[in-house]
Order: C-alpha cells, then structure tokens, then sequence
C-alpha cells in the first residue's frame, strides 16, 4: 500500500507503517528541525509546506496514495497548557480533514491528544470524515499495551471508505498486550544501569520517580534534571536520590520506540522536542499491521 504521511514530525508513524510494509511515497511537515532528523533517515523525499496556508490536495491526488496517515500538531487540545480548541494549532485538525475529503485515499489515519473529544473542531471533523464515505474506528489506545514501554494515551481516528462504524477495532484489540510493557522488558538485550528514573512531571503534584519494571510516564519534549530540593510524591517508587536518575536523550528515542540506530541530529532542545512530539514507532506498527491485514483480506 502506498502511503503519505502529513505533519510528519521526525517520523514515529512512518517507521512504524515503513516496517509494516508499507511504501512512503512522500512526507510533509513544516518545522525545520524535525525535516532535518527526517532526511537523516528515510531514503523517500520529505517536502516542507506550511499546510495552514498552502492546499496540497492537487499534489496529493497525483501521488494517488492509498492511505494519507498524519498527526496534526496538538498544542491547542494538550492538556500540558493552556487549551485553545480555536486556535491555529487546532485548525490544522480542520486542514488534515479537508485534505481527506477531496483527496478521498481509501484509508486514512488521524493521531492526537487523547482529549481531543473536547474539542468542537474534533466532532467537526469527524462530520468532514463521514461526508466524504469514510466509515470511522476511533479510539483512545494505551501505548504500553503495544510495545511501548511507557503510559501514553493517544486518540487515533482510523477511516475506510464504505466501512461500517467501529469496522478495525476487533483487529487492533487482538495485537495489544495483556500487561503493560515495563522498562526493563524492553531493555531486556541492553538494560539500563539503574532501577529508577526520574521524568519531569507537568506539576509536583504528579509523581516522577518510576520503576524500571513498569512503564514510565508520557515522554515529553522537556528533560530536565532531578532538582536538588525535589519534594518527593507519595507514589513516586523510591525515594533515595542516590538511586534515581533522568534518562539520558537517547533512551528517551528508544521509550519511544525509535530505534537505537536511529539518528537525532541538531540542538538538544530540538532533540528533545522531536522526540516528545512523535508517535511511538511501536503504537503506529499496531495500527499499520491491522489496516495491513483487514486490507488483505477485503481484496481476498
């Protein structure tokens, strides 16, 4: 199947369709930083546009891909900030919408905050996608129950022309896990020297000291050291600092699932941006495996 993959990112979601089978035609994104980490590794072109103002839809028809996969960027609808379900963040969501509408792949993928729900450009949205024939599996799926070896909730909105409601649900339920994916079972072949971690909460008032047997929280774009007068939670897993430390920056790429030889180029900051902002490689795996099977047995 024939693949483009809009606001790209560094290329979480396209690993994990490229490793399912499928072949990426093109990428698109609109921040420099994240273009260049892309270039450095996928053979296939990555075209900057800034999708907010420039329609594509004529040059995505003579790529005639079978699926359009994309994560718009989330800012707006994240609940790390201020939300603004109006904002031009948000209206990226709208943008990816129309794009699907009068490109009309037989699939598609949209990625986001899990409490994009809330917002009424998301029920929208969702009013393009039914309009233009698309019948619709959306739902909030947990990345440590498919590979992943952290807690993150993500919102993804799958679309097949003239498919019942709820059509890829059973088939992506049957690839997830029945325990979650901790730390150490991922880093079973190269395990990490120590039994506890510590990721900078949103607030205090979340705990941030984990166990390398379970599941870290969600990697964020922010990776900062553990403060000498940190107040411990009353759930974080330890409380002896000398036992405790953050993850370095290529361990929080691997949480993600990018893999180890996967190359970061460019300033720590964009580094850690890249990384906090992409879909982990594993979750979007699951995903591409299930449209990859329910596709094939469709054309039986």
């Amino acid at each position: 199947m024939k693949l483009v993959d809009l606001f790209c990112g560094c290329g979480g979601m396209s690993l994990g369709f490229q490793n399912a089978g499928f072949e990426i035609l093109s990428a698109y994104d609109n921040w420099d930083g994240a273009i260049e980490i892309y270039k450095a590794n996928f053979q296939h072109p990555i075209i900057k546009r800034d999708l907010s103002t420039e329609n594509i839809s004529e040059e995505l028809r003579c790529l005639s891909p079978d699926i359009i996969i994309g994560g718009p960027p989330c800012q707006d609808f994240s609940i790390a900030g201020k939300r603004n379900f109006e904002g031009d963040r948000a209206n990226l969501t709208r943008v990816f919408a129309n794009l699907i509408s009068s490109v009309r792949p037989k699939w598609f993928v949209m990625e986001n905050v899990y409490n994009i729900e809330k917002s009424p450009i998301f029920h929208e949205t969702i009013q393009i996608f039914r309009n233009a024939g698309y019948g619709l599996t959306k739902h909030i799926w947990d990345a440590s129950f498919m590979g992943v070896p952290q807690v993150r909730r993500r919102y993804i909105v799958v679309g097949l022309l003239e498919a019942q409601e709820d059509f890829l649900y059973n088939e992506i339920l049957s690839r997830l896990s029945k325990d979650r994916m901790t730390m150490r079972e991922y880093f079973r072949n190269n395990p990490l020297d120590t039994e506890y971690v510590y990721l900078h909460p949103r607030s205090y008032l979340r705990r941030a000291v984990f166990s390398v047997d379970e599941p870290c929280n969600t990697i964020r774009s922010v990776n900062r050291p553990m403060p000498a007068n940190y107040e411990y939670h009353n759930a974080d897993k330890c409380r002896d600092a000398s036992k405790i430390r953050p993850l370095t920056t290529k361990e929080r790429s691997m949480i993600q699932t990018f893999p180890e030889a996967f190359k970061f180029i460019g300033t720590t900051s964009t580094i850690e941006k890249a990384i906090g902002n992409a879909v982990p490689v594993n979750m979007a795996n699951i995903i591409a495996l299930s449209i990859k099977e329910y596709d094939s047995a469709l054309n039986k």
